[in-house]
């Protein structure tokens, strides 16, 4: 199992999401704790050229998505979760 933490900034992010994106964000937390930080299955999955690992939550407009990494071979950690127009990368 791996143990999934937020960072402070993703936190706040989350918090403010519409409920059914929060939804959606637990569902992949899940994942994660199950399956590991490899999500091939969610929609638009990707490595990204950082290292962090990024998936969409709802496509559409707008288009939410979440970004995380990992810290150790138990430990990732989510550091952003909003629009894609606002993430960092």
């Amino acid at each position: 199992m791996t143990e999934v933490k937020f960072s402070g900034k993703a936190a706040k992010q989350a918090a403010k999401l519409p409920e059914k994106i929060r939804e959606v964000l637990r569902a992949l937390v899940k994942d994660i704790i199950h399956q590991g930080p490899v999500r091939g299955n969610w929609p638009h999955y990707s490595k990204l050229s950082t290292g962090e690992h990024h998936c969409h939550l709802k496509a559409g407009r707008p288009t939410y998505v979440a970004i995380w990494k990992v810290i150790d071979k138990n430990v990732v950690k989510i550091v952003y979760t909003g629009t894609h127009e606002n993430a960092e990368y």
